[in-house]
């Protein structure tokens, strides 16, 4: 059973991560020495739906990371 937890979680972060909008142009100019690289660290704060897909994005990650720390003690004992 929790090893389909841990398939179903993993599979929710894919798609959640594939419906995010790219941020790479930033890092991507900042290593080719584009003038953008100069607003990478700037302080841009996400709204709307942006700020919801990142923070599931979040909370299926620390529920991925729980899950297979359960299934480490689980499985030592």
């Amino acid at each position: 059973m929790l090893d389909i937890l841990i398939m179903v979680d993993s599979v929710a972060i894919i798609l959640l991560v594939l419906l995010q909008s790219g941020k790479s142009a930033g890092v991507s100019s900042a290593f080719m020495g584009g003038n953008g690289g100069l607003n990478l660290f700037s302080n841009v704060k996400e709204r709307g739906p942006e700020r919801t897909l990142s923070l599931c994005t979040l909370g299926a990650g620390i529920l991925y990371l729980a899950l297979v720390l359960i299934k480490l003690i689980v499985s030592k004992s």
